[in-house]
């Protein structure tokens, strides 16, 4: 027996005696218990994919979750949902995730979710058989419909699951522009001025409000992540197509003012005590934030931390602490405001699933921080099992 196993054992009986090691000490025999005992390790429900417009960042964001999983503490359980809905186990290379090469029959099997609160566990259904595959917690890493706005959470929290990052409550109430902005304005806080239509409102009234909140103006489906479907409308000859584009993506849609200033961002973590990243700024050399943008950087920059007074940050900080308690968020969410020109800070939107590759703005701020991209993962999951 080598010293480390003698003192292995020896901690081992003070701590069943009642006696418990020093913190260091601990840490280091918990490592060593999970190396060699594998099945000790929490089964972490990684479900990527969607039937979302946004399907093909959660690949790229469920990817980086993945490879920045501390696998001695945890064992990965992929759950793919493919473009049209379908659930399966995946058991592949993950390399084919971002690929988009992961659905196949070889790599895949069909899977659900019981729904018996007893047990926490997945039914895979293979040759006619059902298999039970426990697992610890999920971590939806989707975007978008049909997973970022309380749908999937609902499953696991119904299975009595833990969940990795917001609830259905704050899910639903992030993906709602109309709502969010109502529930943070209660507070005091400063939103766009806007107003929302369906299809049933004729086109002389939109004009006409339209026209009240003045030119630009933004217009945006009311559900809907990644800008998609969201343009910036400069007369009133542009917002027929517009409205038209919105409509795409969802059935009621939000035209907001235009701010005068430029957009900040701030990444938070944390349950009952929270944890803020260091404030982001984004540049634009013309238009605005769109699906382009954000996922290609072509035109504008992202400065973190955000080129302002220490007191301005300090400021935005606490006005997204502020916000992401008002929606009832846990775990991590992504908060977006305005700074204006005149130095107001306005509420944008929350994003309770921001996206979460190793360049995105979320990881990015925390990074500036202090915190890696594993101690992130790690902190989140463990949130959820604790």
């Amino acid at each position: 027996m080598n010293t480390f196993d003698e003192t292995l054992k020896s901690t081992l009986d003070e701590m069943a005696e009642g006696i418990q090691p020093a913190p260091h000490l601990k840490e280091k025999i918990d490592t060593e218990i999970l190396r060699r005992c594998p099945e000790l390790r929490k089964k972490i429900a990684v479900i990527f994919g969607g039937c979302s417009p946004e399907y093909s960042v959660s690949l790229q964001s469920a990817y980086a979750v993945i490879s920045h999983m501390n696998t001695l503490k945890y064992t990965p359980v992929l759950i793919g949902i493919s473009k049209t809905g379908d659930w399966f186990l995946y058991n592949g290379n993950i390399e084919k995730i971002p690929a988009d090469t992961w659905c196949n029959s070889t790599d895949c099997t069909p899977v659900v979710v019981s729904q018996n609160r007893s047990v926490h566990n997945l039914l895979v259904m293979k040759n006619g058989r059902v298999k039970e595959v426990s697992i610890d917690a999920a971590f939806p890493v989707l975007h978008g419909c049909n997973g970022e706005d309380g749908t999937v959470q609902g499953i696991f929290e119904l299975a009595g699951i833990p969940l990795v990052g917001c609830g259905v409550l704050s899910s639903a109430l992030c993906m709602d522009k109309d709502r969010a902005h109502k529930l943070v304005h209660s507070t005091g806080i400063l939103v766009p001025a806007s107003f929302t239509l369906d299809r049933t409102m004729d086109e002389k009234t939109v004009l006409q409000k339209a026209n009240e909140l003045g030119y630009p103006v933004f217009v945006k489906p009311i559900k809907a992540g990644s800008s998609y479907g969201i343009s910036k409308v400069s007369n009133c000859h542009e917002l027929p197509a517009a409205l038209s584009v919105a409509f795409e993506y969802d059935n009621r849609v939000i035209i907001e003012e235009c701010i005068s200033g430029f957009e900040v961002g701030c990444a938070v973590l944390g349950n009952d005590i929270l944890t803020v990243g260091e404030v982001d700024e984004i540049e634009l050399a013309d238009g605005f934030f769109d699906f382009t943008e954000k996922y290609t950087l072509k035109t504008s920059s992202i400065h973190v931390p955000a080129r302002i007074k220490n007191d301005i940050a300090e400021q935005i900080k606490q006005t997204a602490m502020m916000i992401y308690r008002t929606l009832d968020c846990r775990g991590f969410a992504r908060v977006d405001m305005f700074l204006s020109s005149s130095g107001q800070i306005i509420f944008n939107e929350v994003n309770t699933i921001p996206g979460f590759t190793t360049h995105s703005r979320y990881p990015n701020m925390m990074k500036a921080a202090g915190y890696s991209f594993e101690q992130i993962v790690s902190t989140v999951i463990e949130q959820a099992v604790r």
